[in-house]
């Protein structure tokens, strides 16, 4: 069996220009499959900007709680390429296996014949491929870039679509306004087929009302039809079914009760799955989903903290990203008092400036990383930006020297340390720290 890493070497070289967004060559390459998508479970399509993982992980653990057997689709990975796909089986779904991975990517590789193709298009072939292959009651399928022509968009009659959260991002490839990036994202949209919504932004919501009025698609709006609110220590959810009162959420954050929410409204306009109410809470109280808000606790990284800080993981890496942390780290603040130091390393096509404004006059120092990608941005960049929103900022060469300038601060009480700004620096600090990922 040929190992995972090199099948994916080989297709990644099949397609080194730019990205062409367009389903044509998916079609077509489908074709030659013998059509995947048309043997699918049940499928639930999550498209939006913030929040498609945390929404995926929630649904999947409340349906998974409900006793379905569950197949998740999610891009990208932290450290494994494995992390992607998920298969369900009796008890809970696993990764998919190095074997069964690099079959169906050799089987990917061998009917393509080495035509021009993206490596989110081909892979995304061998997902579909392995969900067609083996039996749940549902599958997750997160979009990996927009929505409209992802590859993800081949599914002609899902169970639900979902929305999460819009705002600028990848802004080269949906376009620089909102209303651009919202109506790649309601592409998703299908006939008839019930659309559940997060809460948006006027505009963003105007695009998702027009399309679906066009098609006729039911919607499920946050903070229309559904809420998601906390009450104390707990979530209060409510919609035209009644009210739930639920343990809060274990992923960290104000966001993640809207997130859970979205999950909870997708879950419930599906009378035909019949989830009993009990699932709901303990779904949300088990999900786990790295890389987001994540509290670092062990391993070879955590262990290099100063003595008494604590140390935080998060992906967050655009402007109303950033807003959600930052938020985050308020209320823990409130409850908590410490100083805050941001590491962060991001990428060059990313808003760095306005990333960091959200922390200004929460964070005490920045300490910019390098990001071990091509298009990572140089840290001095990092650095001189953050210094211009107010945020003192220092550079060094790695996680581990930023850890370890960190005493020299003379911070008292010991820190609260973030580090943030790239999925691709989370992996690293997961793949350094030693223990699985997800």
């Amino acid at each position: 069996m040929v190992a995972v890493d090199v099948v994916l070497a080989r297709l990644l070289a099949l397609h080194a220009k730019r990205i062409d967004l367009s389903l044509d060559r998916m079609w077509r390459f489908l074709a030659r499959l013998g059509h995947p998508e048309r043997r699918l479970p049940p499928v639930i399509h999550v498209a939006g900007t913030n929040g498609k993982g945390s929404t995926v992980a929630f649904l999947r653990a409340i349906l998974e709680a409900a006793g379905f057997g569950v197949h998740v689709y999610t891009s990208p990975h932290l450290v494994r390429f494995n992390e992607r796909i998920r298969l369900a089986r009796p008890g809970g779904g696993v990764l998919v296996g190095d074997d069964e991975l690099s079959d169906a990517l050799a089987t990917c590789e061998r009917l393509n014949a080495g035509d021009p193709i993206t490596f989110f298009e081909i892979t995304t072939a061998a997902a579909l491929l392995l969900f067609a292959r083996h039996p749940a009651d549902v599958l997750l399928l997160e979009v990996g870039l927009g929505g409209r022509l992802d590859a993800t968009n081949v599914v002609d009659r899902p169970l639900a679509t979902v929305i999460t959260s819009i705002s600028h991002d990848h802004q080269e490839f949906l376009g620089d306004t909102i209303e651009l990036i919202a109506t790649e994202k309601a592409g998703i949209l299908k006939p008839t087929v019930p659309a559940i919504i997060a809460p948006q932004s006027p505009a963003a919501l105007a695009v998702i009302q027009r399309q679906a009025a066009r098609l006729c698609a039911p919607l499920r709006i946050g903070g229309k039809h559904w809420r998601a609110t906390p009450d104390r220590d707990r979530m209060v959810f409510r919609d035209g079914n009644g009210i739930m009162e639920l343990p809060a959420p274990r992923l960290v954050g104000r966001h993640q009760l809207d997130n859970a929410g979205t999950a909870i409204a997708t879950l419930r306009c599906l009378p035909a799955l019949q989830i009993p109410n009990a699932a709901f809470g303990q779904g949300i109280t088990s999900v786990e989903w790295p890389a987001r808000m994540q509290r670092l606790v062990r391993g070879r990284i955590a262990v290099m903290a100063p003595h008494g800080a604590e140390l935080w993981l998060d992906g967050g890496h655009n402007p109303d990203g950033g807003r959600a942390v930052a938020r985050a780290l308020a209320d823990l603040d409130r409850r908590d008092a410490r100083p805050l130091i941001l590491v962060v390393g991001m990428l060059a096509n990313k808003d760095c400036q306005g990333f960091l404004m959200n922390f200004a006059g929460l964070a005490s120092a920045v300490i910019a990383v390098p990001v071990q990608q091509d298009t990572a941005l140089p840290r001095e960049e990092i650095a001189h930006t953050a210094r211009r929103v107010g945020i003192p900022a220092e550079t060094h060469d790695s996680i581990a020297e930023a850890l370890a300038s960190i005493p020299a601060l003379g911070l008292d009480p010991a820190p609260r340390i973030l580090i943030t700004g790239s999925l691709y620096l989370a992996g690293e600090v997961l793949a350094a720290n030693g223990l699985p990922s997800i």
